[in-house]
């Protein structure tokens, strides 16, 4: 009885404070009705769509495809493509996050890029550098090797590209966990005699096995829910993500494209609820203070070596293919005629500067809106305590959950009819490019605010300041650098964005990534390589000028560092 009494005692204390800020009550209203009006109800409407049959609930499109082996083997491809370039991936970015971290190589300024490198690039354009290079015309293949073949494409072909791709992904979740380690600790076990080796397998791969498992799970569903790789080099090789995009548009199978969009949501959203388990517990990292001394190298000179080649090795193989596609975009026909020609350019300025500038305009309007959006969320589940609170921070970070597809068919199935008929419109991209990339502001958001006490913002309250006053004056300029980066990574994934645009672009507005498909699709690979050429080229460029404007380092942007 007293346990309840406390309970409505601590509602009403939470609903009082809410409603006695009219900022705080109108925002969380309006973030509450945005979250629900474009992460939940097109996934509402993609499931609806998926278990009805005229108008009535059924679960007949699932029941065909799982008794259909051409949508089961789909599933089982996935699922084994998933579980081989995550246990590579995660591999390629531990060693790399250990031998930056820990192994104290040589070239770390131009380690740490390579690094990241590949998060930055089109979300296919390894799969075309691998075309290039690997294909029936491939200048390894075909002009070195004379190699008649077609064995890049399927399998094979997407194992390399995505865990080029995906690396990045694990070595920017464990990077941060090797620096937290304390150095102390593998000091004392080589004081009481343990070996380097010993020390690696019993103190410093046991505290990092937890953020091994929760990257080999961010891959995992990362592969599973890759789009532009597969339709590029998947051949024969059908993974789940293509053929619900082929089911909906081309076979115009509404209802079974939705269906396998919403078995892409089981995997995903389950993995993300497990890693944000086991991120937020950090039983792995063991702090008791600031070492009090740096502790010895943990890797012997020759295992230094090792690492230092591994790393050169795989940092050659990225710029590689980027050589590979700004090469493309100089040569006349590929491995038939490789004589200089600007005629690419030519082609690729007529049939994509209106696209490129108007992806340039959407990328702008939304990555200001994505970055002081996912900041006030931040900033309300942090510092403020209202029923309902739970809420709003899962909503926030429910998008980062859903693949692109399931996205992008929602999407379409809820704004196409009144009284939300977004179709066709510059808004429903931005809607998407906002609420598809607000959890990485709100998360960027929730660590910096964790840093900074409150005792600062509730001087500020209790001198008279309004929430709004005291968000826009005291805690947005303390969160800068976290406001930067998720403003940088809104930008990058708006300009590189392709699982749920593809569904919605239109004749008025295209999008540069859906371009550079279509021409790699008609084998137009000089274009397509010029359009990956320029996509790179403005990133680099808006990382660049944020660098110089604020004063970031790359490590703070991209958060490589602790």
């Amino acid at each position: 009885m007293a346990n309840n009494k406390l309970k409505r005692r601590l509602n009403k204390n939470s609903f009082h404070q809410l409603t006695s800020d009219p900022a705080l009550f109108i925002g969380v209203i309006l973030i509450l009705a945005s979250l629900v009006l474009f992460i939940v109800y097109p996934l509402y409407a993609a499931a609806k769509l998926s278990l009805s049959d005229d108008g009535v609930f059924s679960l007949s499109q699932y029941q065909y495809i799982f008794t259909h082996s051409y949508y089961s083997k789909s599933i089982m491809n996935s699922v084994m493509l998933g579980a081989i370039v995550a246990t590579l991936a995660t591999f390629v970015g531990f060693v790399f996050a250990f031998a930056i971290a820990k192994g104290g190589i040589k070239g770390q300024k131009f380690f740490q890029p390579m690094a990241i490198l590949p998060i930055i690039s089109p979300p296919f354009m390894f799969a075309l550098s691998v075309i290039l290079l690997f294909g029936r015309n491939g200048l390894i293949t075909a002009k070195l090797l004379h190699m008649d073949t077609s064995g890049v494409y399927g399998l094979k072909g997407l194992v390399i590209v995505q865990v080029i791709t995906m690396y990045p992904i694990a070595y920017m979740t464990l990077v941060g966990i090797l620096q937290a380690i304390d150095p102390d600790l593998e000091t004392c076990a080589m004081n009481l005699g343990a070996k380097r080796i010993k020390t690696f397998f019993t103190v410093t791969l046991p505290l990092a096995l937890p953020g091994i498992f929760a990257s080999w799970l961010l891959v995992f569903v990362g592969s599973l829910t890759d789009f532009g790789n597969p339709i590029i080099i998947g051949g024969e090789f059908d993974v789940l993500s293509v053929r619900a995009y082929l089911e909906f548009t081309g076979m115009g199978n509404l209802p079974r494209g939705a269906a396998l969009a919403m078995l892409l949501l089981v995997p995903t959203v389950g993995v993300f609820f497990i890693q944000k388990y086991i991120i937020k517990n950090k039983a792995y990292v063991t702090i008791t203070g600031k070492s009090s001394r740096r502790g010895s190298s943990s890797v012997t000179g020759v295992a230094k070596i090792g690492l230092f080649i591994f790393t050169l090795g795989v940092s050659l193989f990225v710029i590689m293919f980027y050589v590979t596609i700004i090469s493309g975009s100089f040569i006349k026909l590929w491995s038939v005629d490789w004589s200089f020609t600007l005629r690419h350019f030519v082609y690729a300025w007529d049939v994509g500067f209106t696209t490129l500038k108007n992806t340039l305009i959407l990328a702008t309007i939304s990555t200001p809106i994505t970055a002081v959006l996912g900041m006030i969320i931040a900033f309300i589940v942090v510092r403020k305590s209202f029923a309902g609170k739970q809420i709003l921070d899962f909503l926030s970070m429910l998008s980062y959950a859903i693949p692109g597809t399931a996205v992008g068919i929602g999407y379409i199935l809820a704004f196409n009819k009144a009284p939300f008929k977004l179709s066709g419109t510059a808004f429903i991209l931005i809607a998407v490019y906002v609420f598809r990339n607000v959890p990485i502001g709100v998360q960027g958001g929730i660590a910096a605010l964790k840093q900074i006490s409150g005792d600062i913002e509730e001087s500020s309250t209790n001198l008279g300041a309004s929430t709004a006053y005291t968000f826009r004056k005291i805690t947005l300029p303390l969160v800068r650098p976290a406001f930067f980066a998720g403003a940088t990574f809104a930008f990058v994934r708006s300009m590189t964005a392709i699982s749920a645009i593809i569904f919605l672009v239109s004749a008025r507005w295209n999008h540069l990534t859906v371009l550079i498909l279509a021409q790699t699709e008609i084998m137009r690979l000089g274009a397509a390589s010029v359009l990956s050429f320029a996509l790179i080229v403005v990133v680099m460029a808006f990382i660049f000028i944020i660098m110089k404007l604020t004063g970031l380092k790359q490590s703070q942007i991209f958060g490589t560092t602790k």
